[in-house]
């Protein structure tokens, strides 16, 4: 087992087997792969039942009673991803990293991702053990295979990892700490290019203590988290290293437990990156892993490996996550606890919001409205040129666009695009020319006609918007179709959602900060899941979901958690269902991350069989000027692949490349 530091309590899945017998061990592997076929089961039972150090002791003595190596056994018996995951299990830690990283730069190409999780995750201790397990078992250097095989700023940073020399001093330094928050922010956010050799010194050297503080400090001092500043300024396998560190520093925990979901989410399992985190943290940190990965991911990592592996390898990793965590039905305290201090981070936190389409430099309304009316003059259309103009100018220098082509030429824009243009580039045009508030009026109208309603769309819009933004849709519901907002939902809804979407509707959610005194009386008038029906639970959930500012909520959150060991969420999808759950879902994601809620919109729009182009288009164009960049950086976080890559994968033609100049940039 891992050497624990004095004190510290024990937080791995395996532990040591008591009444150990080695030889007995070697005699009970040998018998299970002895003549015709191999028991398997035996073979897993008995492995994942030992530490690693046993597991040495048990390859010692098969070695002396039977003259033969146990692995190279072990490898002739078993195959494909079960033989990877026990001959993973029987290599000691720092030689099962050293392998790893062997197969990752061996061959053609290079496997970043694994030379990242392991450089970025490792103690100084792991790392010399590693250095050393590598020249004992290939005779090389690792640092010159790692310069053998990688270049630039990446390089260099691994290089300094591999050094194991983090600093290990937990006495922090308020002034040091103050320095290295103004050097990080000068080398990136206030500098024409970026100092890349600021961010390697800092965060290769510095003490996990020293840094956390650092990043608290750089939050408090320039508004937003240094992640933000790594991925602004940074690209490429240096960005990612650079953010696989800072995640590491803040919680290693947390980044194996990220790791594991993206290796088992979506279509196919990434089974090297799966089996390399179960073994290398079996005996260091896996409990950990599993409370934040349940905290996050609302599902336990045991339910989630039984649904996505089979056979004797599912048992294997069964073995090793050690425990299935929804089987008590909610979070643990200590889980709880990692969630209530995700959201201190996030309650100081202060993202600056970000669109991608910007007021064109230049602007000559006058020579756009010509060159428009020019490429829909005349047999066919030049979309490209359309395309391009509405594109690159702000909603505000559209309107400019449309009254001056309207004094050029007597004719409504809109009209001649409407009958130019057809389809999914139409209704993504002529959204575009829309101002804001009627654009999303006529959303909403849209959503409520004709046969049956498209809750989403209500849902989308009317949980997401800020006051100002609903009182002035209310105004352009008004104007364009002489009725109010409120009586077009009483009549198209009904029930508690048509009551939740009209106070959203009224446009009056307090604006103030939080008071911690009144949050906590309010996560507990949520909190009481037991008392009075349903339809008490729900009106009590709408008096604080719909009225309360998003500041406060966050706490209402935090107070949530720290009673109950429930998150909110978790809880309004397991007492309430239909409409009523979706809506207040959608309040509460929007209140914790609205670009992760609208990543999470767009992601499920595009994937699959079949693309919901009315989703994807609404959501493109009503977010370009807001937080479309914040977006993107959601998206790839989550979803390890850019929103550019995504709309390239799923659309095409005109609509592709006006969605891709809308996106504004590949990530």
């Amino acid at each position: 087992m891992a050497k624990l530091a004095q004190g510290a309590k024990y937080r791995g899945s395996i532990h040591n087997f008591p009444d150990f017998d080695p030889s007995q061990d070697a005699d009970t592997l040998y018998n299970a792969m002895k003549g015709f076929g191999s028991d398997k089961e035996a073979i897993l039972e008995l492995i994942t039942s030992r530490s690693n150090r046993q597991r040495q002791e048990i390859c010692q003595n098969y070695k002396s009673l039977y003259g033969k190596d146990l692995i190279a056994d072990l490898k002739y018996e078993l195959t494909g991803k079960f033989e990877r995951l026990i001959v993973g299990l029987m290599r000691p830690p720092a030689y099962s990293d050293a392998k790893e990283i062997k197969d990752a730069i061996s061959g053609i190409g290079t496997d970043e991702k694994c030379l990242i999780e392991i450089l970025a995750s490792r103690t100084n201790e792991q790392i010399h053990q590693l250095v050393a397990a590598y020249k004992d078992a290939y005779e090389r250097d690792l640092e010159a295979d790692i310069i053998g095989d990688t270049s630039g700023h990446f390089q260099k940073m691994l290089v300094v990892l591999l050094q194991g020399t983090r600093e290990e001093d937990d006495v922090v330094s308020e002034d040091l700490v103050q320095q290295d928050v103004q050097d990080l922010y000068e080398a990136g956010e206030l500098k024409w290019g970026t100092d890349e050799a600021q961010f390697i010194y800092i965060l290769g050297n510095r003490s996990k203590q020293h840094l956390r503080l650092v990043f608290d400090e750089y939050l408090k001092t320039t508004g937003k988290p240094i992640e933000a500043s790594i991925r602004g300024e940074l690209s490429g396998d240096f960005e990612k290293l650079m953010l696989a560190t800072v995640k590491c520093i803040r919680s290693t925990p947390e980044y194996f437990a990220e790791r594991l979901f993206k290796a088992m989410k979506g279509l196919g399992t990434r089974d090297n990156t799966l089996i390399r985190i179960m073994v290398s943290r079996s005996e260091l940190d896996m409990l950990d892993i599993r409370e934040i990965f349940r905290t996050k991911y609302e599902k336990s990592l045991y339910s989630m490996i039984k649904n996505d592996t089979s056979g004797e390898y599912k048992k294997t990793l069964l073995k090793l996550c050690g425990g299935d965590d929804d089987a008590a039905g909610k979070f643990f305290p200590e889980a709880a606890q990692v969630a209530y201090q995700m959201w201190e981070l996030s309650a100081v936190a202060r993202v600056e919001v970000k669109g991608t389409v910007h007021p064109a430099g230049d602007f000559n309304p006058d020579a756009d409205a010509k060159a428009l009316r020019k490429a829909m003059k005349g047999l066919g259309t030049d979309e490209g040129t359309i395309t391009d103009i509405i594109t690159h100018r702000s909603n505000a220098q559209r309107q400019q666009i449309r009254q001056t082509f309207k004094s050029h030429f007597g004719r409504d824009l809109m009209a001649d695009l409407k009958s130019e243009l057809s389809g999914d580039l139409a209704r993504l045009i002529l959204g575009l020319m829309m101002p804001p508030a009627h654009y999303d009026a006529k959303q909403l109208k849209k959503a409520m006609e004709g046969a049956g309603t498209d809750e989403k769309a209500l849902i989308e819009i009317l949980a997401t918007r800020t006051n100002a933004e609903i009182r002035a849709i209310n105004e352009a519901y008004k104007e364009d179709y002489h009725k109010s907002l409120e009586d077009a939902l009483s009549s198209d809804t009904s029930g508690h959602f048509r009551r939740i979407l009209i106070s959203l509707a009224t446009g009056n959610r307090e604006e103030g900060g939080e008071d911690r005194d009144r949050a906590r009386e309010d996560a507990q008038e949520i909190a009481d899941t037991t008392s009075g029906d349903r339809s008490s639970l729900e009106t009590r959930f709408m008096t604080i979901l719909c009225t309360r500012s998003y500041q406060h909520l966050r706490r209402v959150f935090q107070e949530f958690i720290k009673m109950t060991n429930y998150d909110v969420e978790h809880t309004i999808k397991k007492e309430m269902s239909g409409d009523v759950r979706d809506v207040f879902v959608a309040i509460v994601q929007s209140v914790k991350n609205k670009p992760l809620f609208f990543a999470d919109k767009l992601y499920k729009s595009m994937k699959g069989a079949g693309t919901e182009e009315k989703t994807l288009t609404r959501i493109m164009v009503s977010r370009s000027e807001i937080d479309l960049l914040n977006i993107r950086q959601e998206f790839i976080e989550k979803y390890d692949k850019s929103l550019h890559q995504a709309i390239e994968g799923d659309t095409s033609g005109h609509f592709l490349k006006a969605l891709l100049a809308v996106c504004g940039g590949e990530d």
